[in-house]
């Protein structure tokens, strides 16, 4: 890995000009990202950027790292294969709440418990943005959108809680109404050893409601720090994750302070332990020819 050249948050974007409506609080999360990468000083060609498909999951095209832009909810399969083919890369996710917690829904589960160190974020706006408006799992129930003329009727998955009750070991949550603040959380998480999820209220400004832009997420914003939590209280993390879609707490919810062994590590372990014991290579066909 490279150590001596100092990056800056510049060498990180891309001649791709972002194409989201004027105001998207996706504009302030990939600077929020090109500062955190600068911060960890990995050369771009030691990161692989892997997204879903979405507004937010246009990121990989904006930076200087290798990028995939999979298929709807595929981003976390693709980056684990990416993780476990070659670990010594720097990996993250990106996407949005459809994305992530609808079709992806199911990925997330296995994900945390095979702890592989990949950063995953989350621009979570409680709507479909590129597809035009319908209802997403972290729609609030009642809201009335162009697939749901009458008001949801579902209760609105909570990402927060469901990541801390998956067993995550870093979950936080930031906003690009603190810019700093959010770039150091994402800093955090891919310096963290093991799966880290990052959840960013990120405002649209062509779908969202009045109370989600960035006037309304101020008005509820709250960090954890002044609050005064414990971030190694898992029980106090999920208590305040309780408040989500009430209160935006911005900070890390919950950092195992003995985070457990990756999985890409147990891995390398086994391969360790197995050759031990292995064939001469000269000898692997003599394992397949009868006696």
């Amino acid at each position: 890995m490279s150590a001596t050249l100092e990056y800056q948050a510049k060498d990180y974007k891309s001649e791709l000009k972002p194409i989201w409506c004027p105001g998207c609080g996706d504009y302030s999360v990939v600077q929020g990202i090109y500062r955190a990468l600068a911060a960890i000083g990995r050369p771009p060609h030691e990161i692989a950027f892997i997204s879903g498909i979405g507004c937010s999951s246009r990121i990989p095209g904006y930076t200087t790292a290798y990028g995939f832009n999979t298929v709807h909810g595929r981003a976390l399969p693709i980056a684990q294969g990416i993780k476990m083919a070659n670990p010594d890369l720097l990996v993250l996710a990106a996407g949005g709440d459809g994305d992530g917690f609808s079709i992806g829904g199911g990925h997330l589960a296995h994900l945390v418990r095979r702890n592989m160190d990949i950063t995953y974020i989350v621009m979570d706006n409680q709507i479909y943005g590129l597809t035009k408006g319908q209802l997403s799992p972290t729609s609030q129930k009642g809201r009335q959108t162009c697939t749901s003329r009458f008001g949801s009727l579902e209760e609105p998955v909570n990402p927060l809680l469901y990541m801390l009750a998956y067993g995550a070991h870093f979950v936080a949550q930031a906003c690009p109404t603190d810019l700093a603040g959010m770039a150091a959380i994402i800093e955090e998480a891919i310096r963290f050893p093991g799966f880290a999820f990052v959840n960013i209220q990120s405002p649209c400004v062509t779908y969202g409601e009045e109370a989600q832009q960035m006037k309304g997420l101020k008005a509820i914003q709250e960090s954890l720090k002044a609050l005064g939590h414990d971030p190694a209280d898992r029980l106090a993390a999920m208590d305040l994750a309780q408040q989500y879609g009430t209160k935006m707490h911005l900070g890390v919810f919950y950092r195992n302070p003995e985070p457990p062994a990756t999985y890409e590590q147990l891995v390398r372990e086994r391969q360790a332990e197995q050759m031990k014991n292995a064939a001469p290579r000269e000898r692997i066909l003599d394992l397949f020819i009868k006696k």
